[in-house]
């Protein structure tokens, strides 16, 4: 579906779509073409307290959602992936639309938040604790109860599988969630919050607020919150982990940047290394977290390999992302000029550039070359960042 119809884009509170307080929008973009996609409402931290206090009143003892017993809860989140597995293709043309990832990354990306949305909902009715032996006349057991106000920052590179990633679990144990998507993606997280409604979650259980960093910072500084969960880069993750110290020494789940490296051995099949190298480092347009994106090639394989990595990287394609290119574009242009920076740092620290290095314009101004340097040292700034 080329051009999905997008369908939510106000705040998602207490079971409603509704304006932000303020009024305020921001635009969200097709990083593919630079087009406008459509306006979305910018949540306030009014409209974060407002989106807590309806989680909050959800996890009341009295509420509908804490009578709910594990199985039913569970239930839910079956009903929830069948709704998303009936729209499959809306919802990964609506990812591909807003984050730029091709197609068919997209379809991969849905069919695992599908099947995380199914593994939690049958955990719901398996979580359960221990009877402990000790001595003496004594009983002693533990008992897991879910946690409470959970709020959820998402990152733009994966949005909606992480969203169900981080959502399905909390649900699961009983939570409640105010969900805060990438200002970058925030298409796919409300269209979930719909689908829930449809699937009979009760209000205030999920919410969905979106905006920029003071409405992430207004979560996870909340005092009504007790829990945050965090995928994103290390510079913002070390800020949230200070404001949960700073309020009520939340709970803190972060997962954040990360340089991953790949060991080829000198009696490696080079062909099938210098394959997984290249998905490894090149997959989602380098766009992820755990991305192979240091290599260390044993010396007597290190010319033919690095032979290998240009011919893979000159063969890539790329183009429109409705088109299933091998690569889409970078996600914006605060994240293209990063990746041109550090590019040109490394050619200036002394590294080799085998291939790449420039903004590939003839497919639009935010898609990158695929880039291979040769001769890296640890010192310098591509091997560590």
């Amino acid at each position: 579906i080329p051009n999905p119809e997008v369908k939510c884009s106000q705040l998602f509170i207490n079971g409603e779509f509704v304006d932000a307080q303020s009024g305020k929008t921001f635009a969200t973009y097709n990083p593919a073409t630079g087009k406008k996609i459509c306006d979305v409402a910018e949540a306030s931290k009014e409209d974060v307290d407002k989106a807590v206090a309806a989680a909050r009143a959800a996890f009341d003892a009295t509420a509908p959602w804490r009578k709910m017993n594990a199985s039913a809860r569970g239930h839910l989140l079956y009903k929830l992936a069948d709704l998303v597995e009936q729209d499959i293709a809306y919802v990964a043309s609506l990812e591909t639309l807003d984050n730029g990832k091709p197609y068919q990354f997209a379809v991969n990306d849905v069919h695992s938040a599908i099947n995380l949305l199914r593994y939690y909902g049958g955990l719901a009715d398996k979580i359960h604790g221990r009877t402990l032996p000790v001595d003496g006349d004594h009983f002693s057991y533990t008992r897991y109860e879910p946690v409470g106000v959970c709020g959820q920052i998402l990152p733009w590179n994966f949005p909606f599988m992480l969203c169900c990633l981080k959502l399905s679990p909390a649900v699961a144990a009983g939570c409640t969630v105010v969900i805060k998507p990438a200002e970058q993606t925030p298409l796919t997280a409300l269209y979930l919050a719909k689908l829930s409604k449809e699937v009979g979650f009760p209000d205030g259980v999920i919410n969905v607020v979106t905006g920029f960093g003071e409405t992430g910072a207004a979560l996870s500084g909340h005092m009504d919150v007790n829990k945050v969960s965090f995928t994103g880069s290390t510079e913002v993750g070390k800020l949230i982990q200070e404001a949960a110290g700073k309020s009520n020494c939340k709970r803190v789940t972060l997962e954040m940047g990360g340089k991953s490296p790949l060991v080829i051995a000198e009696d490696a099949d080079l062909d099938l290394a210098a394959e997984i190298a290249h998905l490894s480092v090149m997959f989602n347009a380098g766009q992820c977290c755990v991305a192979a994106s240091r290599l260390f090639v044993h010396e007597n394989v290190y010319d033919d390999f690095c032979k290998k990595a240009v011919e893979l990287a000159k063969k890539r394609t790329l183009g429109c992302p409705f088109d299933c290119p091998d690569q889409g574009p970078q996600i914006d242009e605060e994240q293209t000029a990063k990746i041109l920076e550090l590019i040109e740092s490394g050619q200036k620290e002394g590294a080799k550039l085998l291939c790449g290095g420039k903004r590939a314009t003839d497919k639009g101004n935010l898609f990158v070359e695929p880039t291979v340097f040769a001769d890296v040292t640890d010192n310098m700034r591509i091997a560590k960042e």
